[in-house]
């Protein structure tokens, strides 16, 4: 299994370039830059890494097709590539009514289709040449002004429903799967896409001698996105029942996050918790099941220098 670091766009940018430095010196595969709303933005920070390092992979993890058309897309990828020499990973994802147009007036409709015509526009200006495009969500004639490093840079899709899913096995050429993704269903997204496919998930890391108070700092987090997710594929999967699911998804709509519902149980189906050997343990099962890189979360609050070198610890170069 490979490592991958998310940085976190609460992070301040300067040091948020430290940080990548430190990671690739740690021997990480890959350094993920976070866009979510409204927090520093992704190609700005991501081209200021790709000129600081000189190794590891520099991913955008993830982007939109709303607030962001693809032909911008397409230009500021292309641009990524020609800082980082090649090294830049592409993630698009399809966003949320919740932010779109709950908190940014931006109509959601046909999230999947938009978002398949985004990946296809993406790739055809990356080859250079004049895209003339007639889809039902974009209309283009158009094309770069130059040929990037790579005509065909990586593409990973951040999706976590079956038709998503279906559609990324047949266009990207990975996958970045949400949080709280278990064994079971990295294992059924794994039978689903093929061997081939690279699979990345972001995972949730609490370590501690003190196996509770590992657990206790994870429950939050747990609860918070049980209720994002709600009954989900990535819930049913797990095997938690409807009700629970409608309890989580309740208390997070309401603003209250039912940790009380998080028992040691959902701590370990859903995190990496527990002691040196209980991550490493968790760690391998995400593997067992198919994961390839395990993607490790920024803690802005935290040292994130031992965090990178426990990290290590627990999955050896």
């Amino acid at each position: 299994m490979k490592l991958a670091f998310s940085i976190s766009g609460q992070r301040h940018a300067g040091s948020a370039v430290r940080v990548a430095r430190q990671a690739e010196e740690a021997g990480y595969d890959t350094v993920w830059v976070t866009e979510d709303y409204c927090e520093r933005g992704a190609f700005a920070l991501a081209g200021a890494i790709a000129a600081a390092t000189e190794r590891v992979r520099v991913g955008i993890g993830v982007v939109n097709p709303w607030t962001r058309h693809p032909a911008l897309i397409a230009m500021e990828l292309a641009a990524l590539e020609e800082i980082s020499e090649g090294r830049a990973v592409l993630g698009l994802g399809a966003s949320n009514p919740r932010w779109m147009t709950d908190r940014l007036g931006i109509p959601f409709e046909k999230p999947i289709g938009r978002l398949t015509e985004a990946v296809d526009v993406v790739r055809a200006f990356l080859t250079g040449e004049e895209v003339r495009f007639d889809g039902e969500h974009f209309q283009i004639a158009a094309g770069l002004a130059f040929t990037p490093p790579r005509t065909r840079p990586p593409i990973v899709l951040g999706v976590k429903g079956p038709r998503a899913v279906a559609m990324a096995a047949g266009r990207a050429d990975g996958l970045l799967l949400s949080i709280l993704s278990s064994p079971p269903y990295v294992a059924s997204v794994r039978e689903r896409v093929g061997p081939a496919m690279e699979l990345a998930a972001y995972v949730a890391l609490s370590v501690d001698p003190d196996v509770s108070l590992a657990r206790d700092r994870v429950r939050p987090m747990v609860a918070t996105y049980l209720g994002v997710h709600g009954e989900h594929e990535i819930t049913r999967t797990a095997g938690l029942a409807a009700e629970l699911c409608a309890a989580f998804r309740e208390g997070w709509l309401a603003g209250s996050p039912r940790v009380d519902l998080v028992d040691d149980d959902l701590v370990d189906l859903f995190t990496v918790a527990g002691t040196s050997g209980d991550a490493a343990r968790s760690l391998s099962r995400l593997a067992e099941a198919g994961l390839d890189v395990a993607v490790v979360r920024d803690d802005p609050g935290g040292d994130v220098e031992e965090l990178l070198r426990l990290t290590r610890r627990l999955v050896p170069a």
